[in-house]
This record gives C-alpha cells, structure tokens and sequence, in this order.
C-alpha cells in the first residue's frame, strides 16, 4: 500500500466524481485516517460516534446516507454490524495501483456493487484499537465510568498488545465493557463480603488470625510433641 499514490489517485477520482459533495470526501478521509493508523488491514472496524467525530459529521442520517453512498459506488465496502457492542466493519478499496478495485461512475445509488469482496465472516486477524487514551476516556466518560478506570484499561491491554491471550481485540469498545461489567461485579462482590462478616457475631476478629501467626520464642525442640 503506497499512501502517497493512493492519497493521489483518491483525491484526483474525487474531482471527477460529481456525485460527491465535501461530506463524502469528510467521511472518506476520516475513515482513511483510521486506516491509515492501523496500517492499513484488508478490513477493520469503526465506532460511528468517533468517525462522525473525526469527518465533523453532526447528523446520524447524513452518515448513514453518506457511508452507504460510498459503499454502493465502490470507494468502500460497509458492513454494518447492528449491534451497539460491535463496530461495523469497513474495507477501503486501493488506488494509484495496478489493481484498482472500484469506483463505478455509472453505478447507482441503490446498486449492488459487483467486484469480487473479502468473506466478511472470515476470522478478522487485525487489531481494533483506540487512536489515543483520550479517546478512551472519552469513551468511558459517555457511559459514566471513571477516568481512573479508563486509564486502568489503556495501560493493561496497551501491555499486552491488545490482545486476548493470542487473539487480537477485534473491538476495543466491547473489551471495556466487559472490564467496566467484571470490575462492577468485583466491587459488588467484595462489598457484600464485607457487609457479611461485619453482620455475624461469630466471626473472629482480624487480630486472632494474627495472633496465631505468633511464634512462641521460648518454645523447647528437644521436648517431644
């Protein structure tokens, strides 16, 4: 993948393209831009809230209109996930190579497009991560977690690479909420524990497991026991 000649070849097919407005070229580099950042996979998946952020698209119609549009002219290939804990997933074609896998400039909006694509259901082996740790804290801030948290998350998987075990995170937003659900359900855990032992009148002070751990200096080894 050449990111000059693609750059190049992209922005010239653009000016060529009168069905485009500058919402489409928003929303076309904002998703080359999040390529780009993952080194550009065959395939990988996007959070709508930060690719409107990122292509300053305030409308959830306009988007969704824009990125099909894209999609049925061949600029890409969206694969709309419609689940809230799972991206879609997005493939970008090349330009300004030999193989050039799109546009149609005949292709109308509601056609199907008829380049041969990548199974989507195929087993993704790329990694799904955040461009930054603010946008993890941004993240957590809409759902109303703590920032300490967040920062908690980033440092752990940025250690192991974003991965689970050997498996690549394939959608770094479904990771936090499984963090966020596991550290609720520890807090709730730890805190009925707690309520538990402060309400029976048989449990042994703290001081009595400590007492035990004392050992007896003037204890005698020669005597039998």
């Amino acid at each position: 993948m050449n990111y000059i000649k693609h750059l190049n070849a992209i922005l010239d097919q653009f000016s060529k393209d009168r069905r485009l407005n500058t919402t489409h070229i928003s929303l076309y580099l904002a998703l080359f831009y999040i390529w780009n950042y993952n080194r550009f996979p065959k395939d990988f998946f996007i959070n709508r809230e930060e690719v409107m952020s990122q292509s300053k698209i305030g409308s959830k119609s306009t988007y969704h209109k824009c990125i099909k549009e894209l999609s049925n002219w061949k600029y890409i290939l969206y694969s709309p996930s419609h689940n809230p804990f799972k991206g879609s997933r997005v493939q970008l074609f090349q330009f300004g190579t030999s193989e050039i896998q799109g546009v149609d400039l005949d292709r109308p909006i509601n056609g199907q497009a008829s380049v041969s694509y990548i199974n989507i259901n195929k087993h993704n082996t790329n990694i799904n991560k955040p461009l930054s740790i603010k946008e993890i804290f941004n993240f957590f801030k809409k759902k109303n977690w703590s920032e300490n948290e967040a920062e908690k998350f980033f440092n752990y998987y940025e250690s192991v690479g974003w991965k689970k075990g050997n498996n690549p995170i394939e959608n770094w937003q479904a990771a936090a909420e499984s963090w966020m659900l596991k550290t609720s359900d520890f807090k709730v855990y730890q805190k009925s524990k707690k309520k538990a032992t402060q309400n029976d009148p048989n449990a042994l002070p703290l001081d009595h497991f400590y007492d035990n751990l004392h050992v007896n200096e003037n204890k005698r080894y020669d005597e039998p026991l």
